[in-house]
């Protein structure tokens, strides 16, 4: 058990549960729940018994309603731009922990939260829940990546209406764009989350790690040098003990064992 001011933190078997636990501000993510966010994902991020980590928000009404505008409020430029590096060096540790982290996202997702969601490998939404970018409204831009990944997700022409515009959208189009990959009723929300992700963990470890990196780090390259990086943790994945007892496992018409290494 990881302990933390604003966060809760549990291992489900082999998936790692974190639940961001600001409830009476909608579980507004402010500095200390930021850096705490950090060291609780580099903590699960090298513990070998968790394989996949969920993450979703205390209470029914939001998984993350933002940043806390009480601290950007009283941030100077130079300021803002290290708040903005700090929060982007979070979720840039999620989306490359090497291990599948699943969005459980039990209602608004927005801003701040909404990145963070976006950070994660897989999005899984409660029914009611809403998510978008609405930093706009504010006179500022997001800025924990965004303005980044939002385009990665749904494409350049929708991300920059729902920027410009700060539209928020229900979960149903949030599934239609590409934004979340699946839409539940709130009732079902955790256990679906926690159900993919153990299936996630129970998957050999390097293999998942060598994808998740193919995919992460190929979106900033070429076509050509994406599927050099592909080839070269293609070769990396072939030199495992997973990968030999996974074909083996499949010639002999059984149930690979893996073991990570």
């Amino acid at each position: 058990m990881i302990t933390a001011e604003t966060l809760l933190v549990e291992r489900r078997g082999s998936v790692g549960l974190v639940t961001i636990n600001r409830p009476a501000v909608l579980n507004a993510l402010n500095t200390r729940a930021l850096a705490e966010l950090d060291r609780v994902m580099d903590d699960l991020g090298g513990a070998a018994e968790v394989g996949a980590v969920v993450v979703t928000g205390a209470g029914e009404k939001a998984f993350v309603a933002g940043a806390d505008i009480q601290e950007i409020t009283g941030l100077d430029g130079p300021g803002a731009k290290v708040y903005s590096e700090r929060g982007q060096a979070t979720f840039d540790r999620i989306a490359r922990l090497g291990k599948p982290v699943v969005a459980a996202i039990n209602g608004f997702a927005l801003g701040g939260g909404c990145e963070l969601a976006m950070a994660c490998t897989l999005r899984v939404a409660a029914e009611h829940a809403r998510l978008g970018l609405p930093e706009i409204r504010l006179g500022t831009i997001p800025g924990f990546g965004g303005t980044q990944r939002l385009p990665r997700l749904v494409g350049r022409a929708r991300a920059i209406e729902l920027i410009l515009t700060g539209r928020l959208v229900g979960a149903a189009e949030a599934l239609s764009i590409g934004l979340v990959h699946k839409v539940v009723p709130a009732a079902a929300l955790l256990d679906e989350a926690l159900e993919l992700a153990g299936r996630l963990a129970a998957a050999p470890a390097l293999a998942l790690r060598f994808a998740i990196e193919a995919v992460e780090d190929g979106a900033d390259l070429s076509l050509d040098e994406g599927c050099r990086l592909e080839a070269s943790l293609f070769g990396l994945a072939a030199a495992t003990e997973d990968m030999r007892e996974g074909m083996r496992a499949f010639l002999e018409k059984r149930t690979p064992s893996f073991k990570g290494r």
